[in-house]
């Protein structure tokens, strides 16, 4: 068997926009891969273009040599866009290979430990309201962890303001409400999205009572690991950190430091499933659990299945299709995909990923590329989305 073809299907689904690709062989087998570098799809086609040459007529089993050629067989090895690149590529190629074989991806990860993977919802609110209903409605369907992702951003004059000592005593006042609200049994964690400073983080933890958040994902940037030792000698709350990480490379001083307390690997940015495996054996020696990110769509969310099927160090993988606000699973797209049963995704036993995608109604849309949001400080001055 052999490579014959790499497309490349860059889409908006749900506001947003994905990469998808599709790795064709001789076979007649296919495989599906996407890339988690989200507004920048056409950087990674760019990437995937030059990796196209090197993998026409390569067997697509050889899985690892694959990873190592696209990854070290250059001078400018790493980086974002072309990791994102030789992920869509890897799950594409694990695909294939389940299926040649007969077999979910998992198999080739060892076999599954798991019969199901559980989630936590994303809460998006923007308002006091709107959290408590939100979180209240999920917990009711049977959701008992709920990951807050404040959005009370100001719009004015063209600008989205934030303004992180305003956002932390508003947002710490309403998290504290929600605990009251929906008792000690559901755990809550909250994602800042780098926008906070060490002193803000520090701040915004001494304004709720002890116990009332039980992790806090990436507060501040994460490109500097002592910045987040000196936070962690300021707070005592777990660690969410890593969605955006590029290798294992960049894991390494949060896990061997023990910075993070939840790895939230995202397996369509890391380097894919083979990538992916290497971090959740670094992070099982530390007792470290993976705590996948996963805001795209059913590619990534299967491939991400797999990797916590296979892995005995798993908490929870992120859900952002509950409530009203996020759809990136639209079945135009993706006519087969893993099915949420409750807060959880079943493993299932069908051969490769487990997910299709329909290009010939990809390739009728309009791509438009995507710009996340750009956030200014009430002075005019920009800050972290």
């Amino acid at each position: 068997m052999k490579i014959t073809n790499i497309k490349t299907f860059p889409i908006n689904v749900g506001g947003g926009s994905q990469l998808v690709i599709k790795v064709e062989t001789d076979s007649g087998i296919y495989g599906w891969g996407a890339s988690g570098l989200s507004g920048r799809e056409l950087a990674v086609i760019g990437a995937i273009e030059h990796y196209k040459t090197l993998l026409i007529g390569k067997d697509p089993n050889q899985i690892g040599a694959i990873w190592q050629n696209l990854y070290r067989g250059q001078y400018f090895e790493g980086g974002r866009v072309l990791t994102a690149a030789i992920s869509a590529i890897d799950i594409a190629l694990y695909d294939i290979k389940g299926k040649a074989l007969g077999v979910p991806v998992y198999e080739l990860l060892g076999g599954k430990q798991r019969d199901f993977v559980e989630c936590f919802a994303s809460v998006r609110f923007s308002s006091l309201e709107e959290l408590l209903k939100l979180s209240k409605d999920l917990v009711n369907e049977g959701w008992n962890m709920l990951r807050l992702a404040p959005a009370e951003f100001e719009s004015q004059d063209d600008q989205t303001r934030f303004e992180p000592r305003e956002s932390i005593s508003i947002i710490a006042e309403w998290v504290t409400k929600l605990r009251e609200e929906v008792g000690k049994s559901i755990t809550i964690g909250i994602d800042y999205h780098t926008r906070l400073s060490q002193a803000e983080t520090y701040s915004f933890m001494q304004k709720m009572p002890k116990g009332t958040i039980d992790f806090i994902e990436e507060p501040i940037r994460d490109e500097n690991p002592e910045a987040y030792e000196n936070l962690r000698k300021m707070i005592d709350v777990p660690f969410a950190i890593g969605e955006e990480f590029a290798s294992k490379w960049q894991f390494l001083p949060f896990i061997e430091k023990n910075i993070t307390q939840y790895a939230r690997i995202d397996v369509c940015n890391v380097g894919g499933i083979t990538e992916a495996m290497k971090v959740a054996s670094m992070a099982e020696a530390h007792y470290i659990d993976l705590m996948p990110h996963n805001p795209l769509g059913p590619i990534c969310t299967a491939a991400t299945i797999h990797l916590a099927a296979a892995c005995p160090n798993f908490s929870w993988l992120e859900e952002v299709n509950t409530g009203a606000h996020v759809i990136t699973n639209d079945p135009k797209f993706y006519p087969i995909q893993h099915k949420l049963k409750g807060p959880r995704y079943p493993v299932t036993d069908t051969p490769g990923l487990g997910v299709d995608f329909d290009e010939e109604y990809a390739t009728k849309q309009k791509f438009k590329p995507i710009e996340i949001p750009r956030l200014h400080k009430r002075d005019g001055s920009f800050t972290n989305w």
